[in-house]
Protein backbone atom coordinates (compact mmCIF):
# COMPACT_ATOMS: atom_id res chain seq x y z
CA UNK A 1 0.00 0.00 0.00
CA UNK A 2 2.82 2.46 -1.00
CA UNK A 3 0.10 4.93 -2.08
CA UNK A 4 -1.24 5.20 1.52
CA UNK A 5 2.80 6.99 2.58
CA UNK A 6 3.25 9.12 -0.54
CA UNK A 7 -0.22 11.59 0.60
CA UNK A 8 -3.45 12.04 -0.69
CA UNK A 9 -5.18 12.07 -4.32
CA UNK A 10 -5.53 15.08 -5.78
CA UNK A 11 -7.64 16.60 -8.32
CA UNK A 12 -11.93 15.78 -8.73
CA UNK A 13 -11.48 12.11 -10.06
CA UNK A 14 -12.97 10.02 -7.54
CA UNK A 15 -11.49 6.08 -6.21
CA UNK A 16 -14.92 5.97 -3.65
CA UNK A 17 -18.79 6.08 -4.11
CA UNK A 18 -19.09 9.34 -3.35
CA UNK A 19 -17.16 12.67 -1.85
CA UNK A 20 -18.19 11.90 1.85
CA UNK A 21 -16.48 8.63 1.45
CA UNK A 22 -13.53 10.22 -0.82
CA UNK A 23 -13.07 13.06 1.82
CA UNK A 24 -12.56 10.26 4.50
CA UNK A 25 -9.90 8.36 2.34
CA UNK A 26 -8.03 11.82 1.51
CA UNK A 27 -7.47 13.18 4.94
CA UNK A 28 -6.24 9.62 6.54
CA UNK A 29 -3.43 9.72 3.84
CA UNK A 30 -2.91 13.53 4.23
CA UNK A 31 -2.28 12.55 7.73
CA UNK A 32 0.59 10.15 6.69
CA UNK A 33 1.86 12.57 4.09
CA UNK A 34 5.46 12.65 4.38
CA UNK A 35 5.55 16.66 4.39
CA UNK A 36 2.44 16.21 7.11
CA UNK A 37 3.29 13.02 9.55
CA UNK A 38 6.40 12.63 11.85
CA UNK A 39 7.07 9.59 10.76
CA UNK A 40 4.74 7.98 8.34
CA UNK A 41 6.40 5.04 7.66
CA UNK A 42 5.74 4.02 11.15
CA UNK A 43 2.31 5.55 10.39
CA UNK A 44 3.00 7.92 13.53
CA UNK A 45 1.58 11.72 12.51
CA UNK A 46 2.76 13.56 15.36
CA UNK A 47 2.91 14.18 19.43
CA UNK A 48 5.50 11.23 20.27
CA UNK A 49 3.73 7.86 18.80
CA UNK A 50 0.46 9.34 18.15
CA UNK A 51 -0.79 6.65 14.82
CA UNK A 52 -3.20 7.10 12.40
CA UNK A 53 -3.79 3.34 12.13
CA UNK A 54 -2.57 -0.01 14.13
CA UNK A 55 -0.52 -1.43 11.34
CA UNK A 56 0.17 -0.83 7.22
CA UNK A 57 -1.92 -3.91 6.69
CA UNK A 58 -4.85 -2.05 8.73
CA UNK A 59 -4.38 0.86 6.04
CA UNK A 60 -4.63 -1.16 3.29
CA UNK A 61 -7.86 -2.92 4.74
CA UNK A 62 -8.89 1.01 5.64
CA UNK A 63 -8.65 2.09 1.97
CA UNK A 64 -10.30 -0.87 0.75
CA UNK A 65 -13.08 -0.35 2.65
CA UNK A 66 -13.81 3.30 1.95
CA UNK A 67 -13.61 2.89 -1.60
CA UNK A 68 -16.29 0.12 -1.44
CA UNK A 69 -18.36 1.91 1.03
CA UNK A 70 -21.88 3.04 -0.09
CA UNK A 71 -23.95 6.15 0.91
CA UNK A 72 -26.06 4.09 3.38
CA UNK A 73 -23.10 2.38 5.12
CA UNK A 74 -20.86 3.18 7.73
CA UNK A 75 -17.91 2.47 8.21
CA UNK A 76 -16.34 1.19 12.14
CA UNK A 77 -12.77 1.56 13.49
CA UNK A 78 -11.65 0.21 16.25
CA UNK A 79 -8.50 1.43 17.88
CA UNK A 80 -6.98 2.10 13.99
CA UNK A 81 -8.32 -1.20 12.34
CA UNK A 82 -11.76 -1.83 10.67
CA UNK A 83 -13.89 -4.19 12.36
CA UNK A 84 -17.22 -3.68 10.13
CA UNK A 85 -19.20 -1.87 8.04
CA UNK A 86 -22.39 -1.69 8.20
CA UNK A 87 -26.19 -0.31 7.13
CA UNK A 88 -27.12 2.56 7.97
CA UNK A 89 -28.54 6.05 6.25
CA UNK A 90 -27.25 8.89 3.62
CA UNK A 91 -27.80 11.06 6.83
CA UNK A 92 -25.70 8.97 9.39
CA UNK A 93 -21.65 9.36 9.77
CA UNK A 94 -19.97 7.41 7.14
CA UNK A 95 -17.49 6.61 9.70
CA UNK A 96 -17.23 6.04 13.34
CA UNK A 97 -13.72 5.87 15.10
CA UNK A 98 -12.76 5.13 18.48
CA UNK A 99 -9.74 4.92 20.00
CA UNK A 100 -7.41 3.61 23.29
CA UNK A 101 -11.27 3.80 24.71
CA UNK A 102 -10.25 0.89 27.68
CA UNK A 103 -11.89 0.54 30.89
CA UNK A 104 -10.62 3.28 33.39
CA UNK A 105 -8.97 0.76 35.59
CA UNK A 106 -6.87 -0.33 33.18
CA UNK A 107 -6.29 3.38 31.77
CA UNK A 108 -2.68 3.55 33.55
CA UNK A 109 0.35 3.55 31.40
CA UNK A 110 1.85 0.12 31.64
CA UNK A 111 -1.80 -1.62 31.34
CA UNK A 112 -1.97 0.11 28.08
CA UNK A 113 1.28 -0.27 26.74
CA UNK A 114 0.47 -4.30 27.66
CA UNK A 115 -2.39 -4.18 25.63
CA UNK A 116 -1.09 -2.07 23.00
CA UNK A 117 1.87 -4.83 22.54
CA UNK A 118 -0.87 -7.51 22.72
CA UNK A 119 -2.66 -5.93 19.14
CA UNK A 120 -5.66 -4.63 20.53
CA UNK A 121 -5.21 -1.08 20.74
CA UNK A 122 -3.23 1.90 19.99
CA UNK A 123 -2.20 5.14 21.17
CA UNK A 124 -3.61 7.88 18.78
CA UNK A 125 -2.97 11.08 19.92
CA UNK A 126 -6.08 13.80 18.61
CA UNK A 127 -6.05 14.01 15.09
CA UNK A 128 -3.71 11.41 14.39
CA UNK A 129 -6.75 8.40 14.87
CA UNK A 130 -9.20 11.23 13.78
CA UNK A 131 -7.73 11.45 10.60
CA UNK A 132 -7.99 15.72 10.23
CA UNK A 133 -4.28 16.37 11.03
CA UNK A 134 -2.66 19.27 8.91
CA UNK A 135 0.09 19.37 10.25
CA UNK A 136 2.31 22.48 12.57
CA UNK A 137 -0.54 24.79 11.43
CA UNK A 138 -3.20 22.87 13.36
CA UNK A 139 -1.28 23.96 16.24
CA UNK A 140 -0.42 27.51 15.42
CA UNK A 141 -3.38 29.37 15.76
CA UNK A 142 -3.76 27.76 19.62
CA UNK A 143 -0.42 28.88 20.10
CA UNK A 144 -0.45 31.97 18.59
CA UNK A 145 -3.42 33.08 20.93
CA UNK A 146 -2.04 31.94 23.92
CA UNK A 147 1.45 33.39 23.45
CA UNK A 148 -0.91 36.91 22.42
CA UNK A 149 -3.03 36.32 25.80
CA UNK A 150 1.19 36.01 27.40
CA UNK A 151 1.89 39.66 26.10
CA UNK A 152 -1.40 40.87 27.35
CA UNK A 153 -1.58 39.34 30.62
CA UNK A 154 2.40 39.87 31.68
CA UNK A 155 3.80 42.75 28.87
CA UNK A 156 1.10 45.53 27.97
CA UNK A 157 -0.07 43.31 25.08
CA UNK A 158 3.16 42.38 22.86
CA UNK A 159 6.26 40.47 23.22
CA UNK A 160 8.41 43.07 21.98
CA UNK A 161 12.12 42.98 23.25
CA UNK A 162 11.03 39.68 25.50
CA UNK A 163 13.14 36.37 25.05
CA UNK A 164 11.27 33.02 25.06
CA UNK A 165 12.94 29.55 26.10
CA UNK A 166 11.18 26.63 25.06
CA UNK A 167 12.04 23.13 23.66
CA UNK A 168 10.49 20.83 21.50
CA UNK A 169 9.90 20.83 17.39
CA UNK A 170 8.02 18.44 17.12
CA UNK A 171 4.65 18.67 15.20
CA UNK A 172 2.88 20.70 18.29
CA UNK A 173 6.14 22.11 19.38
CA UNK A 174 7.31 23.48 15.38
CA UNK A 175 4.59 26.25 15.74
CA UNK A 176 5.98 28.00 19.43
CA UNK A 177 8.66 29.95 17.20
CA UNK A 178 6.47 31.29 14.85
CA UNK A 179 3.88 32.47 17.71
CA UNK A 180 6.49 33.92 19.62
CA UNK A 181 7.56 36.34 16.85
CA UNK A 182 4.18 37.03 15.07
CA UNK A 183 3.83 38.21 18.71
CA UNK A 184 7.15 40.90 18.67
CA UNK A 185 9.24 38.53 20.68
CA UNK A 186 12.12 35.98 19.85
CA UNK A 187 12.37 32.38 20.95
CA UNK A 188 14.91 30.15 21.79
CA UNK A 189 14.06 26.20 21.19
CA UNK A 190 15.73 23.44 22.46
CA UNK A 191 15.06 20.09 20.25
CA UNK A 192 17.16 16.83 20.96
CA UNK A 193 16.45 15.39 17.22
CA UNK A 194 18.91 17.41 14.70
CA UNK A 195 17.02 16.00 11.60
CA UNK A 196 13.48 17.45 13.14
CA UNK A 197 15.55 20.67 13.74
CA UNK A 198 16.52 20.34 9.88
CA UNK A 199 13.24 19.88 8.81
CA UNK A 200 11.81 22.74 10.86
CA UNK A 201 14.41 24.99 9.73
CA UNK A 202 14.10 23.79 5.97
CA UNK A 203 10.29 24.72 6.11
CA UNK A 204 10.54 28.11 7.52
CA UNK A 205 9.73 26.95 11.18
CA UNK A 206 12.94 28.43 12.42
CA UNK A 207 15.17 30.70 11.20
CA UNK A 208 18.55 29.20 12.53
CA UNK A 209 19.98 25.48 13.48
CA UNK A 210 23.22 26.07 15.35
CA UNK A 211 24.62 24.07 18.86
CA UNK A 212 24.96 25.95 22.48
CA UNK A 213 27.25 28.79 21.92
CA UNK A 214 26.67 29.99 18.36
CA UNK A 215 22.92 29.29 19.19
CA UNK A 216 22.90 31.17 22.45
CA UNK A 217 24.95 34.13 20.41
CA UNK A 218 22.71 34.26 17.74
CA UNK A 219 19.56 34.70 20.32
CA UNK A 220 21.35 37.41 22.46
CA UNK A 221 21.99 39.42 19.69
CA UNK A 222 19.42 41.88 19.42
CA UNK A 223 19.47 41.83 15.75
CA UNK A 224 19.67 38.08 15.27
CA UNK A 225 17.38 35.70 14.02
CA UNK A 226 13.70 35.51 15.37
CA UNK A 227 13.33 31.97 16.15
CA UNK A 228 17.19 29.79 16.52
CA UNK A 229 16.84 25.99 17.07
CA UNK A 230 19.02 25.10 20.00
CA UNK A 231 20.38 21.39 19.35
CA UNK A 232 21.02 19.58 22.61
CA UNK A 233 19.03 18.15 25.37
CA UNK A 234 16.64 20.60 27.50
CA UNK A 235 17.53 18.44 30.54
CA UNK A 236 21.16 19.35 29.77
CA UNK A 237 20.68 22.83 28.18
CA UNK A 238 17.90 24.21 30.43
CA UNK A 239 20.19 23.73 33.56
CA UNK A 240 23.10 25.01 31.62
CA UNK A 241 21.24 28.47 30.83
CA UNK A 242 20.04 28.87 34.35
CA UNK A 243 23.94 28.42 35.55
CA UNK A 244 25.55 30.32 32.93
CA UNK A 245 23.00 33.44 34.36
CA UNK A 246 21.45 33.93 31.13
CA UNK A 247 17.44 35.31 31.48
CA UNK A 248 14.72 34.74 30.05
CA UNK A 249 11.32 36.57 30.21
CA UNK A 250 8.88 33.35 29.51
CA UNK A 251 9.76 29.71 29.90
CA UNK A 252 7.50 26.94 28.93
CA UNK A 253 8.17 23.71 26.91
CA UNK A 254 6.73 21.17 24.29
CA UNK A 255 8.57 18.52 24.60
CA UNK A 256 6.59 14.72 24.23
CA UNK A 257 6.53 14.30 28.26
CA UNK A 258 2.89 13.10 27.96
CA UNK A 259 4.61 10.10 26.66
CA UNK A 260 8.14 10.00 28.42
CA UNK A 261 8.85 6.27 27.77
CA UNK A 262 8.68 6.92 24.29
CA UNK A 263 8.93 10.46 23.50
CA UNK A 264 10.76 12.52 26.11
CA UNK A 265 14.66 11.65 25.13
CA UNK A 266 17.05 11.24 28.25
CA UNK A 267 20.51 13.21 28.96
CA UNK A 268 23.01 10.69 27.39
CA UNK A 269 21.37 9.09 24.58
CA UNK A 270 20.54 10.38 21.40
CA UNK A 271 16.67 10.27 20.19
CA UNK A 272 17.39 7.43 17.80
CA UNK A 273 18.86 4.99 20.69
CA UNK A 274 16.16 6.69 23.48
CA UNK A 275 13.66 5.28 20.57
CA UNK A 276 15.28 1.80 20.32
CA UNK A 277 14.97 1.47 23.92
CA UNK A 278 13.40 -0.90 26.17
CA UNK A 279 11.05 1.03 28.17
CA UNK A 280 10.46 -1.49 30.72
CA UNK A 281 14.35 -1.65 30.95
CA UNK A 282 14.55 -0.01 34.87
CA UNK A 283 17.91 1.96 33.90
CA UNK A 284 16.81 3.14 31.01
CA UNK A 285 13.46 4.57 32.46
CA UNK A 286 15.39 5.98 35.75
CA UNK A 287 17.37 7.78 33.16
CA UNK A 288 13.91 9.24 31.65
CA UNK A 289 12.44 10.89 34.94
CA UNK A 290 15.92 11.92 35.57
CA UNK A 291 16.39 14.00 32.87
CA UNK A 292 12.46 15.37 33.21
CA UNK A 293 13.07 16.17 36.99
CA UNK A 294 15.88 18.13 36.18
CA UNK A 295 14.51 20.17 33.43
CA UNK A 296 11.17 20.79 35.23
CA UNK A 297 13.52 22.04 38.32
CA UNK A 298 15.51 24.43 36.10
CA UNK A 299 12.29 25.85 34.63
CA UNK A 300 11.45 26.23 38.68
CA UNK A 301 14.73 28.11 39.04
CA UNK A 302 13.66 30.81 36.05
CA UNK A 303 10.57 31.09 38.11
CA UNK A 304 12.86 32.14 40.89
CA UNK A 305 14.26 34.47 38.99
CA UNK A 306 11.09 36.26 37.73
CA UNK A 307 10.07 34.83 34.51
CA UNK A 308 6.44 33.92 33.60
CA UNK A 309 6.99 29.87 33.71
CA UNK A 310 4.22 27.92 32.68
CA UNK A 311 3.04 24.19 31.03
CA UNK A 312 1.98 23.99 27.34
CA UNK A 313 -0.33 20.79 28.19
CA UNK A 314 2.20 17.60 27.47
CA UNK A 315 2.17 16.62 31.10
CA UNK A 316 5.25 17.83 32.28
CA UNK A 317 4.41 18.92 35.65
CA UNK A 318 2.67 15.70 36.37
CA UNK A 319 5.51 13.51 35.40
CA UNK A 320 7.82 15.56 37.21
CA UNK A 321 5.68 15.69 40.71
CA UNK A 322 5.48 12.19 40.32
CA UNK A 323 9.34 11.68 40.50
CA UNK A 324 9.91 13.86 43.38
CA UNK A 325 9.69 17.51 42.13
CA UNK A 326 7.12 18.69 44.15
CA UNK A 327 6.87 22.07 43.39
CA UNK A 328 6.37 21.12 39.60
CA UNK A 329 2.24 21.34 40.65
CA UNK A 330 2.59 24.87 41.70
CA UNK A 331 3.70 25.92 37.98
CA UNK A 332 0.26 27.04 35.77
CA UNK A 333 -1.11 25.68 32.57
CA UNK A 334 -1.37 27.26 29.94
CA UNK A 335 -5.20 27.02 29.39
CA UNK A 336 -6.27 28.14 32.69
CA UNK A 337 -3.93 30.59 32.44
CA UNK A 338 -4.48 31.97 29.31
CA UNK A 339 -6.94 30.08 27.27
CA UNK A 340 -9.70 29.49 29.31
CA UNK A 341 -11.73 33.08 28.61
CA UNK A 342 -11.58 31.93 25.10
CA UNK A 343 -13.59 28.76 25.20
CA UNK A 344 -15.91 29.99 27.60
CA UNK A 345 -17.63 31.68 24.86
CA UNK A 346 -17.69 29.25 22.56
CA UNK A 347 -14.90 29.84 20.68
CA UNK A 348 -12.68 27.47 19.58
CA UNK A 349 -10.14 26.06 16.68
CA UNK A 350 -12.24 25.26 12.89
CA UNK A 351 -10.28 24.29 10.23
CA UNK A 352 -10.39 23.16 6.88
CA UNK A 353 -9.03 20.73 4.05
CA UNK A 354 -8.81 21.53 0.13
CA UNK A 355 -9.69 17.86 -0.82
CA UNK A 356 -8.59 18.44 -4.91
CA UNK A 357 -5.12 19.82 -3.84
CA UNK A 358 -5.80 22.82 -5.44
CA UNK A 359 -4.18 26.10 -3.67
CA UNK A 360 -6.81 28.11 -5.35
CA UNK A 361 -9.13 26.23 -3.43
CA UNK A 362 -8.21 27.68 -0.59
CA UNK A 363 -7.83 31.09 -1.20
CA UNK A 364 -11.10 31.12 -2.75
CA UNK A 365 -12.48 29.88 0.47
CA UNK A 366 -9.90 31.85 2.52
CA UNK A 367 -12.09 34.29 1.20
CA UNK A 368 -15.60 32.96 1.88
CA UNK A 369 -14.69 32.97 5.02
CA UNK A 370 -14.11 36.79 5.44
CA UNK A 371 -16.55 37.69 3.68
CA UNK A 372 -19.01 35.95 6.16
CA UNK A 373 -16.48 36.89 9.54
CA UNK A 374 -14.77 39.83 8.26
CA UNK A 375 -13.34 40.85 11.32
CA UNK A 376 -10.14 42.96 11.63
CA UNK A 377 -8.14 40.11 13.60
CA UNK A 378 -9.55 37.34 11.26
CA UNK A 379 -8.57 39.13 8.04
CA UNK A 380 -4.92 39.84 9.47
CA UNK A 381 -4.33 36.45 10.64
CA UNK A 382 -5.95 35.18 7.15
CA UNK A 383 -2.91 37.64 5.44
CA UNK A 384 -0.14 36.25 8.06
CA UNK A 385 -1.08 32.99 7.51
CA UNK A 386 -1.05 33.38 3.41
CA UNK A 387 2.48 35.05 3.54
CA UNK A 388 4.34 32.62 6.51
CA UNK A 389 2.59 29.35 6.66
CA UNK A 390 4.40 26.81 4.17
CA UNK A 391 2.32 24.12 2.73
CA UNK A 392 1.80 20.89 4.15
CA UNK A 393 0.01 18.02 1.97
CA UNK A 394 -3.47 19.12 1.40
CA UNK A 395 -3.95 22.91 1.32
CA UNK A 396 -5.35 23.51 4.40
CA UNK A 397 -6.18 26.53 7.02
CA UNK A 398 -7.46 27.21 10.49
CA UNK A 399 -8.85 29.90 11.78
CA UNK A 400 -11.19 30.47 15.60
CA UNK A 401 -14.91 30.75 15.14
CA UNK A 402 -17.49 30.36 17.59
CA UNK A 403 -21.56 30.16 17.60
CA UNK A 404 -23.15 31.70 14.89
CA UNK A 405 -20.10 31.90 13.22
CA UNK A 406 -19.37 28.68 12.25
CA UNK A 407 -22.51 27.52 10.85
CA UNK A 408 -23.01 30.55 8.48
CA UNK A 409 -19.04 30.05 7.35
CA UNK A 410 -19.96 26.10 6.93
CA UNK A 411 -22.94 26.76 4.75
CA UNK A 412 -21.00 29.70 2.19
CA UNK A 413 -18.14 27.03 2.14
CA UNK A 414 -20.77 24.83 0.29
CA UNK A 415 -22.37 27.48 -1.51
CA UNK A 416 -18.62 27.90 -2.86
CA UNK A 417 -18.11 24.60 -3.76
CA UNK A 418 -21.97 24.46 -5.11
CA UNK A 419 -21.07 27.19 -7.46
CA UNK A 420 -18.18 25.05 -9.29
CA UNK A 421 -15.91 27.93 -8.01
CA UNK A 422 -14.17 25.91 -5.55
CA UNK A 423 -13.98 21.78 -5.01
CA UNK A 424 -15.11 19.88 -2.16
CA UNK A 425 -13.73 20.57 0.91
CA UNK A 426 -13.88 18.64 4.61
CA UNK A 427 -14.57 21.01 7.69
CA UNK A 428 -14.46 19.80 11.14
CA UNK A 429 -12.22 21.32 14.15
CA UNK A 430 -9.44 20.30 16.64
CA UNK A 431 -10.33 17.88 19.27
CA UNK A 432 -9.10 20.93 21.82
CA UNK A 433 -12.83 22.47 21.62
CA UNK A 434 -15.00 23.60 24.59
CA UNK A 435 -17.49 20.70 24.65
CA UNK A 436 -15.14 18.19 23.22
CA UNK A 437 -12.57 17.41 25.45
CA UNK A 438 -11.78 16.04 29.33
CA UNK A 439 -8.17 17.24 30.00
CA UNK A 440 -7.78 17.78 33.76
CA UNK A 441 -4.28 19.01 33.58
CA UNK A 442 -4.99 20.73 30.22
CA UNK A 443 -8.22 22.18 28.56
CA UNK A 444 -10.05 21.49 31.67
CA UNK A 445 -7.48 22.88 34.53
CA UNK A 446 -8.93 24.35 37.13
CA UNK A 447 -12.65 24.80 35.99
CA UNK A 448 -14.86 27.01 38.21
CA UNK A 449 -17.03 24.23 39.28
CA UNK A 450 -14.26 21.70 39.92
CA UNK A 451 -15.46 19.88 36.52
CA UNK A 452 -11.98 18.89 35.53
CA UNK A 453 -12.18 15.34 34.88
CA UNK A 454 -16.10 15.17 34.11
CA UNK A 455 -15.67 13.21 30.86
CA UNK A 456 -19.31 13.35 30.00
CA UNK A 457 -18.66 16.06 27.98
CA UNK A 458 -16.29 14.82 24.54
CA UNK A 459 -18.64 11.86 25.02
CA UNK A 460 -21.95 13.71 24.46
CA UNK A 461 -19.92 15.76 21.70
CA UNK A 462 -18.84 12.58 19.87
CA UNK A 463 -22.87 11.12 20.77
CA UNK A 464 -24.12 15.03 19.49
CA UNK A 465 -22.00 15.01 16.08
CA UNK A 466 -23.09 11.52 15.19
CA UNK A 467 -26.28 11.74 15.59
CA UNK A 468 -26.31 15.42 13.48
CA UNK A 469 -24.83 13.11 10.47
CA UNK A 470 -20.96 14.04 10.81
CA UNK A 471 -18.79 12.68 8.00
CA UNK A 472 -17.02 11.25 10.46
CA UNK A 473 -17.08 11.38 14.38
CA UNK A 474 -13.67 10.73 16.86
CA UNK A 475 -13.35 9.91 20.17
CA UNK A 476 -10.50 8.80 22.29
CA UNK A 477 -8.47 8.54 25.00
CA UNK A 478 -5.22 9.83 26.33
CA UNK A 479 -4.79 12.52 23.18
CA UNK A 480 -2.20 15.57 24.50
CA UNK A 481 -1.19 14.36 27.91
CA UNK A 482 -0.81 10.82 27.77
CA UNK A 483 -3.49 7.68 28.28
CA UNK A 484 -6.14 8.02 31.06
CA UNK A 485 -5.43 11.97 31.20
CA UNK A 486 -8.29 12.74 28.97
CA UNK A 487 -11.04 11.92 26.79
CA UNK A 488 -11.58 13.84 23.44
CA UNK A 489 -13.67 13.57 20.40
CA UNK A 490 -13.49 15.04 16.97
CA UNK A 491 -15.77 15.32 13.76
CA UNK A 492 -15.70 16.39 9.89
CA UNK A 493 -18.14 17.10 7.31
CA UNK A 494 -17.22 16.97 3.64
CA UNK A 495 -18.79 20.13 1.76
CA UNK A 496 -19.32 18.65 -1.67
CA UNK A 497 -22.05 21.59 -2.27
CA UNK A 498 -25.24 19.04 -2.18
CA UNK A 499 -28.04 19.34 -0.07
CA UNK A 500 -27.40 16.31 1.81
CA UNK A 501 -24.09 18.28 3.07
CA UNK A 502 -25.91 21.63 3.52
CA UNK A 503 -28.42 19.61 6.13
CA UNK A 504 -25.25 18.01 7.56
CA UNK A 505 -23.45 21.43 8.25
CA UNK A 506 -26.22 23.19 9.10
CA UNK A 507 -26.73 20.83 12.24
CA UNK A 508 -23.28 19.58 13.10
CA UNK A 509 -21.99 23.43 13.55
CA UNK A 510 -24.46 24.80 14.86
CA UNK A 511 -25.02 21.76 17.91
CA UNK A 512 -21.17 21.38 18.44
CA UNK A 513 -19.91 24.94 19.65
CA UNK A 514 -23.67 25.20 21.45
CA UNK A 515 -22.69 22.04 23.39
CA UNK A 516 -19.53 24.36 24.66
CA UNK A 517 -21.06 27.14 25.53
CA UNK A 518 -23.53 24.83 27.52
CA UNK A 519 -20.79 23.08 29.01
CA UNK A 520 -18.97 26.33 30.06
CA UNK A 521 -22.50 27.90 31.28
CA UNK A 522 -23.09 25.02 33.34
CA UNK A 523 -19.92 25.72 34.77
CA UNK A 524 -21.19 28.62 35.98
CA UNK A 525 -18.90 30.60 33.46
CA UNK A 526 -20.48 34.66 32.77
CA UNK A 527 -18.75 34.67 29.00
CA UNK A 528 -21.44 30.83 28.58
CA UNK A 529 -24.09 32.31 30.48
CA UNK A 530 -24.32 35.99 28.79
CA UNK A 531 -24.15 34.20 25.46
CA UNK A 532 -26.67 31.98 26.84
CA UNK A 533 -29.41 35.43 27.49
CA UNK A 534 -28.79 36.60 23.83
CA UNK A 535 -30.68 33.68 22.61
CA UNK A 536 -28.32 33.36 19.55
CA UNK A 537 -29.96 31.07 16.59
CA UNK A 538 -28.74 29.35 13.94
CA UNK A 539 -28.49 30.08 10.39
Amino acid sequence: MDTAFRGAPRGLELRCQGWEQEGVLRCLLNNLDPDVAEDGAALVVYGGRGRAARSAEAVADIVAALERLGPEETLIVQSGKMVAVLPTHPDAPRVLISTAMVVPAWSDEESFRSLEAAGLTMYGQMTAAGWFYIGTQGILGFTYETFRAVAKTHFGSTLSGRRVLTAGLGGMGGAQGFAVTQNGGRALIVEVDAKRAERRLRDGWVDLMARYDEALAAHLDPEGPGTVALVGNAADVIPRLLSDGVDFDVVTDQTAAHDPLRGYVPRGLSAEEAADADADDPAFRSAVFDSLAAHVEAMLGYRKRGAVVFEYGNGIRAQAVAHGVRDAASIPGFVSEYVRPIFARGVGPFRWICLSGEPEDLRRSEDALMEVVGTDSLRAWIELARERVPPQGLPARICWLGLGERDRVALALNELVRSGECGPLALGRDHMDPASVASPTRETEGMLDGSDAIADWPVLSALLNAAQGASWVAIGNGGGVGVGRSIHSGMVVVADGSELAERKLRRVFWTDPALGVARYADAGYPQALAILAEGRKPA
